[in-house]
Parts: C-alpha cells; sequence; structure tokens
C-alpha cells in the first residue's frame, strides 16, 4: 500500500514547478529557523514573522522562540513558499564514473596500476578540524565506511590540522604523492576560498600543478567551486573514501600515470 501512495504522488509531480512539500502534494510548506539581534518577547515574534514574509512565505508563523540572552533571539517560523524551481533543467557539476568498493578499488589498482598509490592529506591553514580528513582517510573511516589506511595499494598519509599549505606541498613532494587532499571545515567569511586558491597558486610555483591529482572537501565545497579554484575534483558531504579513491585512481589510468 505505502509503495502505491507513493508511487501516485510522484505520478501528479509536476517536475518543471516543483514546490516544497509538507502535508500535501503543492502545499509549499517550509521550516526555517534563524537568530536576530534583538530580545526575546512578542515584537521579536513579530518581526521574525514580517521578514519571512518578506521572505516570500505566505501565512508565516513563529512556532518557537527562545532567548539567547544578551539581546538575541533564536526562532524557528513555519510558512508556505510561493516559488517553484524548474528541476528539468537543472545541470549540476559533480564528480563522473562509477565508484567502487574498497575491495573493487584493490582489485583495480592490482589490475589497472601496479603499485602503490601514495595520497597526501590534511586539514589546512587555520582550520583545526580533523574529522572531514580523518573520515576520509583514516582506517576506522566513517559511518561503516573504512578510510583510505585501510585500503591494499593505497599509502595514505595524514598530516593532522591546521597545516600550512607549503608543508602538506612539500609533503606530497617527498613522498611522489599521486594526490593532495586537502579538507576544509572553517569556512567563516569564506576563508576557505582564499586558502584554497593559495595551494593552488603554491603548486603552480612549485612546478607539480599537472603532477599530482589535488582535491579538496568539506560541508561548502562542490565539485564545481573546486574546478572554479582550480583543483581536479571536489567533494562535499555524504562523500566516503571510496569516493575519492574511486577519482584518483581512474584518473591515473586515464591521465596515464601508472
Amino acid at each position: 500500500m505505502m509503495s502505491h501512495q507513493n508511487t501516485t504522488a510522484t505520478s501528479q509531480v509536476d517536475i518543471t514547478r516543483v514546490k516544497p512539500y509538507g502535508d500535501t502534494l503543492n502545499d509549499g510548506m517550509v521550516q526555517m529557523s534563524f537568530t536576530l539581534p534583538v530580545p526575546a518577547g512578542e515584537e521579536a515574534a513579530e518581526a521574525a514573522r514580517i521578514l519571512a514574509k518578506k521572505m516570500g512565505l505566505d501565512e508565516p508563523s513563529v512556532v518557537y522562540q527562545r532567548d539567547l540572552g544578551i539581546g538575541y533571539s533564536y526562532f524557528i517560523v513555519y510558512g508556505k513558499c510561493q516559488h517553484t524551481v524548474d528541476y528539468s533543467s537543472i545541470k549540476v557539476t559533480k564528480v563522473e564514473g562509477d565508484v567502487m568498493d574498497r575491495l573493487e578499488c584493490e582489485k583495480f589498482i592490482e589490475e589497472n596500476i601496479k603499485r602503490t598509490v601514495t595520497m597526501v592529506g590534511a586539514s589546512t591553514g587555520t582550520d583545526a578540524h580533523t574529522v572531514g580528513i580523518d573520515a576520509i582517510m583514516n582506517m576506522k573511516g566513517f559511518n561503516g565506511h573504512f578510510g583510505l589506511e585501510r585500503y591494499q595499494g593505497i599509502n595514505a598519509i595524514n598530516m593532522g590540522s591546521q597545516v600550512p599549505n607549503e608543508e602538506l606541498i612539500a609533503r606530497a613532494i617527498e613522498e611522489k604523492a599521486d594526490a593532495i587532499l586537502v579538507s576544509q571545515t572553517v569556512t567563516q567569511k569564506d576563508v576557505h576560498i582564499a586558502n584554497l586558491t593559495n595551494m593552488v597558486e603554491l603548486c603552480e610555483a612549485e612546478g607539480v600543478r599537472d603532477k599530482i591529482l589535488l582535491l579538496c572537501g568539506g560541508p561548502r565545497i562542490s565539485h564545481e567551486l573546486a574546478q572554479e579554484l582550480g583543483f581536479d575534483a571536489g567533494f562535499g558531504t555524504d562523500s566516503y573514501a571510496e569516493n575519492v579513491a574511486s577519482y584518483v585512481l581512474t584518473e591515473l589510468v586515464e591521465r596515464k600515470r601508472v
């Protein structure tokens, strides 16, 4: 019964005019949260409601308000979105190619590369967060996905956090690395953009940009952004070691760097 209902609902969707879904199809219901620099109270709630209406929500209502202290308030607002999106026209730049699991990657290395593949990674600049680079590289991995250290045929070198770009590049050159992995978690005021741009410029200055695959990842990283900044590939949320390994291994073969 559940499957039939889902199929029926899907068949009613006009993908050229997609709207948010709450209780019923095309009701436009959305939930948003934000903070205002005003003390909690009825006036603050009304300010939040007015702002939501200006953002394009019909019938906005403040369903939760919390005083954050020192003149700040947090709100959760419900409302109906007026707008639609043409889903059929959307084109997203993303990493192409099949994703191999760990065993398939190991077999691919054995059959197509026939040598150890070295990847050096770190959270660079002032970024002290290692959760991203650890999820990709550390043996235990993340969310049931083993990290690159577990892969036979891959030499994964995790340099940790707050690593200057210069040090990461120097280690990659020393290890004759096939790929450099840069993790960026801290993105306030677009500090990650400046740091990633600097990474590419330093690689070019060292004459290794065309010799080493350059990858970056993080919660605000997309493949499109990575390529705009001069990287070969970018990986956002829901990316694991197998995504990175599959890309690097297939690129090495395609670029004849085996």
